[in-house]
């Protein structure tokens, strides 16, 4: 996991290691009980921390939250920036993405979904400030893919007439689309199937066809 962003000034490398230990064990609670039932205090017993380390990372429930917005959302890119996919800038790295994403739901058979998508159905409609955060984060999950594509078109991989940030979109909405149906169906299919589409879609821009044709 990489390090946790805006990491309160003048921690120490235990301090850090302790405050992102509380993030996971709260992202953790959050995704299984719900916002309205994961409390404060459950997250210091599950951490296995003091009330007064709870209070110096985090001075009250709205604080944690906003903190967990912002870790789920770096946990979400890190799974998106192994050394594997590269900068997701080629027609066979989307389609290893693909296949990664579908095969990690298979192991953890269906359940919990896109976390990050799981904490902003829970909290988008909360207040405009958590609305914004959770937007940053899937901001910054869309310029993964914007950047790439861009890198795509810029090479000449893509014809010029395609747009990145229409098929940024159509990759993020099916993984979104696809995880949910997957979850709740607790069938492969839909993910399988809708990240498949949202590829084939990306590879019908090629410049030429043949090249996307030799990665499926």
């Amino acid at each position: 996991m990489a390090d946790v962003k805006n990491q309160p000034p003048r921690l120490t490398s235990k301090g850090q290691a302790t405050r992102a230990r509380i993030l996971g064990v709260a992202a953790d609670l959050i995704l299984k009980r719900g916002v309205v039932g994961t409390q404060i205090d459950d997250v210091r017993r599950a951490a296995e921390v003091s009330g007064s380390q709870m209070t110096h990372y985090f001075k009250d429930k709205r604080a944690l939250v906003k903190d967990v917005i912002a870790w789920q959302a770096q946990a979400t890119l890190d799974n998106h920036t192994q050394p594997e996919l590269g900068h997701l800038d080629s027609f066979a790295s989307l389609r290893l993405w693909a296949h990664l994403v579908t095969e990690r739901q298979k192991q953890v058979g269906l359940e919990g979904g896109c976390q990050f998508g799981s904490l902003a159905g829970q909290l988008v409609e909360s207040d405009a400030e958590t609305r914004a955060d959770l937007a940053a984060g899937f901001e910054r999950w869309l310029e993964l893919f914007r950047k790439g594509l861009l890198a795509m078109r810029d090479r000449g991989d893509l014809r010029r007439e395609a747009d990145p940030e229409a098929l940024a979109y159509a990759l993020l909405g099916a993984l979104q689309g696809g995880m949910l149906l997957a979850q709740t169906l607790r069938r492969i299919e839909p993910l399988r199937d809708a990240l498949d589409a949202a590829v084939t879609h990306v590879e019908s821009f090629a410049a030429d066809t043949a090249d996307a044709a030799d990665v499926v």
